[in-house]
Protein backbone atom coordinates (compact mmCIF):
# COMPACT_ATOMS: atom_id res chain seq x y z
CA UNK A 1 0.00 0.00 0.00
CA UNK A 2 3.11 2.46 0.04
CA UNK A 3 4.92 2.09 -2.45
CA UNK A 4 2.48 3.50 -5.15
CA UNK A 5 1.33 6.96 -4.34
CA UNK A 6 -1.17 9.06 -6.58
CA UNK A 7 -2.01 12.21 -6.68
CA UNK A 8 -5.49 11.98 -5.25
CA UNK A 9 -5.01 11.24 -2.06
CA UNK A 10 -7.93 13.49 -0.55
CA UNK A 11 -5.89 16.40 -1.25
CA UNK A 12 -8.67 19.04 -1.55
CA UNK A 13 -8.40 22.02 -4.44
CA UNK A 14 -6.44 25.28 -3.03
CA UNK A 15 -9.86 27.22 -4.22
CA UNK A 16 -12.49 25.02 -1.81
CA UNK A 17 -10.83 25.00 1.89
CA UNK A 18 -14.08 24.84 3.02
CA UNK A 19 -14.81 21.17 2.35
CA UNK A 20 -13.14 18.87 4.43
CA UNK A 21 -10.77 16.78 4.21
CA UNK A 22 -11.22 12.78 3.70
CA UNK A 23 -8.10 10.99 4.40
CA UNK A 24 -7.58 7.56 2.99
CA UNK A 25 -9.32 4.40 4.78
CA UNK A 26 -5.42 3.03 4.94
CA UNK A 27 -3.79 6.19 6.35
CA UNK A 28 -6.33 6.86 9.15
CA UNK A 29 -5.60 2.89 9.86
CA UNK A 30 -2.02 3.54 10.27
CA UNK A 31 -2.51 6.19 12.30
CA UNK A 32 -4.73 3.79 14.74
CA UNK A 33 -1.93 2.10 15.18
CA UNK A 34 1.04 3.93 15.46
CA UNK A 35 -1.31 6.98 17.56
CA UNK A 36 -2.98 4.17 19.46
CA UNK A 37 -6.35 5.32 18.73
CA UNK A 38 -8.23 1.93 19.30
CA UNK A 39 -9.29 0.56 22.83
CA UNK A 40 -7.10 -2.32 22.67
CA UNK A 41 -4.55 -0.30 23.40
CA UNK A 42 -5.21 2.02 25.20
CA UNK A 43 -3.13 3.81 27.41
CA UNK A 44 -3.94 3.36 31.26
CA UNK A 45 -0.82 4.17 33.60
CA UNK A 46 2.72 5.95 33.09
CA UNK A 47 4.89 3.33 31.64
CA UNK A 48 2.32 3.04 29.25
CA UNK A 49 2.62 6.66 28.27
CA UNK A 50 6.09 6.60 28.47
CA UNK A 51 5.95 3.67 25.56
CA UNK A 52 3.65 6.00 23.63
CA UNK A 53 6.02 9.05 23.55
CA UNK A 54 9.04 6.64 22.68
CA UNK A 55 6.88 4.99 20.17
CA UNK A 56 5.57 8.49 18.25
CA UNK A 57 8.66 10.43 19.41
CA UNK A 58 6.78 13.41 20.56
CA UNK A 59 2.96 13.83 21.54
CA UNK A 60 0.77 16.44 22.87
CA UNK A 61 -0.69 16.07 26.07
CA UNK A 62 -4.95 17.02 25.73
CA UNK A 63 -5.43 17.57 22.57
CA UNK A 64 -8.40 15.83 21.01
CA UNK A 65 -9.64 14.20 17.64
CA UNK A 66 -10.09 17.85 16.13
CA UNK A 67 -6.68 18.80 16.38
CA UNK A 68 -4.16 16.96 14.06
CA UNK A 69 -1.45 14.51 15.39
CA UNK A 70 -0.48 11.74 18.57
CA UNK A 71 -1.88 13.05 21.82
CA UNK A 72 -1.91 11.22 24.83
CA UNK A 73 -5.83 11.70 25.51
CA UNK A 74 -6.66 9.77 22.30
CA UNK A 75 -4.76 7.35 22.99
CA UNK A 76 -5.77 7.16 26.73
CA UNK A 77 -9.21 7.07 25.27
CA UNK A 78 -8.56 4.64 22.51
CA UNK A 79 -10.89 6.33 20.01
CA UNK A 80 -10.10 7.85 17.24
CA UNK A 81 -12.97 10.34 17.03
CA UNK A 82 -12.00 11.09 20.80
CA UNK A 83 -13.22 14.71 21.84
CA UNK A 84 -13.00 16.43 25.15
CA UNK A 85 -16.17 17.10 26.97
CA UNK A 86 -16.96 21.05 27.94
CA UNK A 87 -16.71 19.86 31.48
CA UNK A 88 -13.17 18.20 31.23
CA UNK A 89 -13.21 18.39 35.18
CA UNK A 90 -15.97 15.73 35.59
CA UNK A 91 -14.58 13.37 32.53
CA UNK A 92 -13.00 10.29 33.82
CA UNK A 93 -10.81 9.75 30.37
CA UNK A 94 -9.54 13.45 30.74
CA UNK A 95 -8.61 13.04 34.85
CA UNK A 96 -6.44 9.85 33.64
CA UNK A 97 -5.19 11.41 31.24
CA UNK A 98 -4.02 15.09 34.18
CA UNK A 99 -2.36 12.09 36.80
CA UNK A 100 -0.97 10.29 34.43
CA UNK A 101 1.08 13.29 32.63
CA UNK A 102 1.53 14.49 36.39
CA UNK A 103 3.45 10.80 36.92
CA UNK A 104 5.26 10.66 34.06
CA UNK A 105 6.45 14.55 34.76
CA UNK A 106 7.77 13.04 38.04
CA UNK A 107 9.23 10.21 36.99
CA UNK A 108 11.35 12.32 34.44
CA UNK A 109 12.06 9.75 31.34
CA UNK A 110 10.35 11.93 28.60
CA UNK A 111 10.74 15.75 28.25
CA UNK A 112 7.44 17.68 29.26
CA UNK A 113 7.10 21.17 28.78
CA UNK A 114 5.54 24.15 26.97
CA UNK A 115 7.31 24.81 23.68
CA UNK A 116 6.65 26.65 20.39
CA UNK A 117 3.49 28.92 20.53
CA UNK A 118 3.19 27.39 24.06
CA UNK A 119 2.34 23.69 22.74
CA UNK A 120 2.56 21.40 26.05
CA UNK A 121 4.38 18.95 24.30
CA UNK A 122 6.03 15.37 25.70
CA UNK A 123 9.34 14.88 23.53
CA UNK A 124 11.34 11.44 23.51
CA UNK A 125 14.58 11.43 24.69
CA UNK A 126 15.47 10.87 20.95
CA UNK A 127 13.75 13.62 19.35
CA UNK A 128 15.28 16.12 22.22
CA UNK A 129 18.71 17.47 20.57
CA UNK A 130 16.61 18.14 17.34
CA UNK A 131 13.48 20.03 19.21
CA UNK A 132 16.50 22.04 20.71
CA UNK A 133 18.64 22.56 17.68
CA UNK A 134 15.61 24.45 16.66
CA UNK A 135 13.92 26.13 19.51
CA UNK A 136 16.36 25.91 22.38
CA UNK A 137 18.79 28.46 23.96
CA UNK A 138 22.08 27.92 24.98
CA UNK A 139 23.49 29.24 28.24
CA UNK A 140 25.97 31.68 25.62
CA UNK A 141 22.58 33.35 24.07
CA UNK A 142 20.50 33.89 27.21
CA UNK A 143 21.31 37.33 27.99
CA UNK A 144 20.61 38.10 24.16
CA UNK A 145 17.68 36.38 23.80
CA UNK A 146 16.15 36.31 27.13
CA UNK A 147 14.06 39.09 28.99
CA UNK A 148 14.63 40.56 32.27
CA UNK A 149 12.19 39.00 34.04
CA UNK A 150 13.46 35.50 32.67
CA UNK A 151 17.12 36.04 33.31
CA UNK A 152 15.95 37.00 36.97
CA UNK A 153 14.09 33.91 37.48
CA UNK A 154 16.77 31.76 35.82
CA UNK A 155 19.14 33.20 38.15
CA UNK A 156 17.83 31.73 40.97
CA UNK A 157 17.10 28.32 39.51
CA UNK A 158 20.51 28.24 38.79
CA UNK A 159 21.18 28.68 42.25
CA UNK A 160 18.74 26.41 43.98
CA UNK A 161 17.98 24.09 41.46
CA UNK A 162 14.92 23.50 41.91
CA UNK A 163 12.02 25.92 43.55
CA UNK A 164 8.25 26.11 43.57
CA UNK A 165 6.00 28.55 41.53
CA UNK A 166 5.59 31.15 44.99
CA UNK A 167 8.74 30.83 46.25
CA UNK A 168 10.44 31.44 42.53
CA UNK A 169 8.08 34.13 42.60
CA UNK A 170 9.65 35.94 45.51
CA UNK A 171 13.38 34.73 45.15
CA UNK A 172 13.27 36.34 41.18
CA UNK A 173 11.37 39.90 42.36
CA UNK A 174 9.42 38.88 39.25
CA UNK A 175 5.77 38.91 41.64
CA UNK A 176 3.69 40.21 39.24
CA UNK A 177 1.44 37.08 38.15
CA UNK A 178 1.03 37.89 34.54
CA UNK A 179 4.73 38.76 34.06
CA UNK A 180 6.10 35.63 35.68
CA UNK A 181 3.69 33.59 33.66
CA UNK A 182 4.94 35.21 30.75
CA UNK A 183 8.62 34.68 31.64
CA UNK A 184 8.07 30.87 32.20
CA UNK A 185 6.60 30.32 29.00
CA UNK A 186 9.81 32.21 27.25
CA UNK A 187 12.11 29.90 29.80
CA UNK A 188 10.14 26.27 28.57
CA UNK A 189 9.70 27.67 25.26
CA UNK A 190 13.65 27.90 24.46
CA UNK A 191 13.85 24.49 27.00
CA UNK A 192 16.06 25.80 29.65
CA UNK A 193 13.68 25.51 32.80
CA UNK A 194 11.10 22.51 32.62
CA UNK A 195 8.17 21.84 35.52
CA UNK A 196 9.57 18.43 37.39
CA UNK A 197 7.09 18.19 39.89
CA UNK A 198 3.56 19.50 40.74
CA UNK A 199 1.78 19.50 44.01
CA UNK A 200 -1.68 19.74 45.01
CA UNK A 201 -1.43 20.10 48.89
CA UNK A 202 -1.64 22.27 50.62
CA UNK A 203 -1.59 24.22 47.70
CA UNK A 204 -1.27 23.41 44.03
CA UNK A 205 2.23 24.33 42.79
CA UNK A 206 4.51 23.23 40.21
CA UNK A 207 8.07 22.50 41.24
CA UNK A 208 10.44 23.93 38.56
CA UNK A 209 14.13 22.94 37.59
CA UNK A 210 16.46 23.32 35.37
CA UNK A 211 15.79 21.17 31.66
CA UNK A 212 19.61 20.30 31.40
CA UNK A 213 19.58 18.64 35.29
CA UNK A 214 17.16 16.23 33.73
CA UNK A 215 18.41 15.71 30.40
CA UNK A 216 22.05 16.92 29.74
CA UNK A 217 23.72 14.31 27.19
CA UNK A 218 20.27 15.26 25.04
CA UNK A 219 20.59 19.14 25.71
CA UNK A 220 24.74 19.35 24.87
CA UNK A 221 24.30 17.81 21.63
CA UNK A 222 24.88 19.05 18.58
CA UNK A 223 22.88 19.35 15.63
CA UNK A 224 22.52 21.23 12.43
CA UNK A 225 19.10 23.23 12.07
CA UNK A 226 18.24 21.69 8.86
CA UNK A 227 18.83 18.24 10.19
CA UNK A 228 17.04 18.79 12.98
CA UNK A 229 13.79 20.03 10.81
CA UNK A 230 14.22 17.03 8.56
CA UNK A 231 14.25 14.52 11.78
CA UNK A 232 11.08 15.88 13.46
CA UNK A 233 8.94 15.84 9.74
CA UNK A 234 10.47 12.10 9.81
CA UNK A 235 9.41 11.62 13.37
CA UNK A 236 5.55 13.28 12.50
CA UNK A 237 5.10 10.98 9.16
CA UNK A 238 6.78 7.48 10.25
CA UNK A 239 3.60 8.02 12.55
CA UNK A 240 0.83 9.84 10.48
CA UNK A 241 1.47 8.02 6.88
CA UNK A 242 0.84 10.69 5.18
CA UNK A 243 1.12 14.27 6.04
CA UNK A 244 -1.36 17.21 4.40
CA UNK A 245 -0.52 20.71 3.77
CA UNK A 246 -0.10 22.80 6.97
CA UNK A 247 -0.79 19.46 8.94
CA UNK A 248 3.24 18.86 10.09
CA UNK A 249 3.53 23.02 11.33
CA UNK A 250 0.32 22.80 13.72
CA UNK A 251 1.54 19.36 15.43
CA UNK A 252 5.19 20.50 15.45
CA UNK A 253 5.25 24.05 15.84
CA UNK A 254 7.51 24.64 13.19
CA UNK A 255 6.57 27.23 10.51
CA UNK A 256 5.16 26.05 7.49
CA UNK A 257 8.09 26.83 5.10
CA UNK A 258 10.00 25.36 7.20
CA UNK A 259 8.31 22.21 7.53
CA UNK A 260 8.10 22.14 4.54
CA UNK A 261 12.24 21.91 3.33
CA UNK A 262 11.82 19.36 6.07
CA UNK A 263 9.52 17.23 4.03
CA UNK A 264 11.37 17.70 0.25
CA UNK A 265 14.34 16.40 2.73
CA UNK A 266 12.67 13.30 3.15
CA UNK A 267 11.24 13.31 -0.53
CA UNK A 268 15.03 13.99 -1.84
CA UNK A 269 16.41 10.91 0.37
CA UNK A 270 13.64 8.76 -0.76
CA UNK A 271 11.89 8.21 2.42
CA UNK A 272 8.99 10.06 0.99
CA UNK A 273 6.35 10.62 -1.94
CA UNK A 274 4.92 14.25 -2.81
CA UNK A 275 2.06 13.07 -4.70
CA UNK A 276 0.38 16.75 -4.87
CA UNK A 277 1.86 20.11 -3.12
CA UNK A 278 2.47 20.08 0.54
CA UNK A 279 1.23 16.50 0.48
CA UNK A 280 4.06 13.95 1.73
CA UNK A 281 3.39 10.30 1.76
CA UNK A 282 5.33 7.74 3.40
CA UNK A 283 6.95 5.34 0.60
CA UNK A 284 6.76 2.28 2.78
CA UNK A 285 7.59 1.54 5.98
CA UNK A 286 10.66 2.14 7.80
CA UNK A 287 13.09 -0.31 8.26
CA UNK A 288 12.33 -2.89 11.07
CA UNK A 289 8.95 -1.18 11.52
CA UNK A 290 6.16 -3.58 12.77
CA UNK A 291 2.47 -2.55 14.20
CA UNK A 292 2.73 -2.08 17.35
CA UNK A 293 1.86 -4.60 19.65
CA UNK A 294 -0.82 -4.46 23.60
Amino acid sequence: MWATPSASFGVQPRHNRAVKREIPSEIEEHRDQYWQRENTRTVENAADAERFVERVGFAACLTDSRKPGPSLYVAVCGRRDAVKPRNVQTDPEASLTWTIKDEVMRRGKVYYGKLSRGRALFLAPRMIPHFFAVWGVRPSEEKKRLSKPALAILRVLKHEWEMGTSDLRDESGVKDRNQFSRAMDELQAGMVVIPSEVVYSPKFTYIWTLAVGRFPDQLRQRVKRDAAVREIARCFLTGAGMTFPGEMARVSGLDRSEAGRGNRALVAEGFAAMPARGTYRLIEPPSGYTSPTP
